[in-house]
C-alpha cells in the first residue's frame, strides 16, 4: 500500500472520529470534545487533500465517505445501542463492497 492509500484509510478514520465527536459534543456546547473534534475533523481534511495529491478525487472522496458512513453506522450499532436490524446490516455491508471495489478497480497504485 503506498503513502496516498495510508492518508485516505486515516482520514476515513479521522471521519468516524469527528462524527463521534460531533455527537458528544453536544452540539458544541461541550469545550474540550469540541475541540479535539474540531481538530480530528482538520486532520481528516488534511490527509485526504494529502491522498488527493496521487488518487483520482472520486475514488478518493467515495473512499473517505465510505470509511465514515460505515464506520460511523457500525460503531454506532456497537457502542450506542443503534438499531442492528438485517436490512441496516445488508446496507453498511454494501457500501463496504463499494469502498473495497473502488479500491480494487480505481486503476491507481
Amino acid at each position: 500500500m503506498n503513502t496516498a492509500w495510508f492518508y485516505l484509510i486515516l482520514a476515513g478514520i479521522c471521519e468516524i472520529g469527528w462524527a463521534f465527536g460531533l455527537k458528544y459534543s453536544e452540539g458544541f456546547t461541550k469545550l474540550g470534545v469540541s475541540v479535539v473534534t474540531v481538530i480530528v475533523m482538520i486532520l481528516s481534511f488534511v490527509l485526504l487533500s494529502q491522498a488527493m495529491k496521487t488518487l483520482p478525487l472520486g475514488t478518493a472522496y467515495a473512499i473517505w465517505t465510505g470509511i465514515g458512513a460505515a464506520g460511523t453506522a457500525i460503531l454506532g450499532i456497537a457502542f450506542l445501542n443503534e438499531p442492528r436490524d438485517l436490512i441496516r446490516i445488508f446496507c453498511i455491508l454494501l457500501i463496504i463492497a463499494g469502498v473495497v471495489g473502488l479500491k480494487v478497480f480505481s486503476g491507481a497504485k
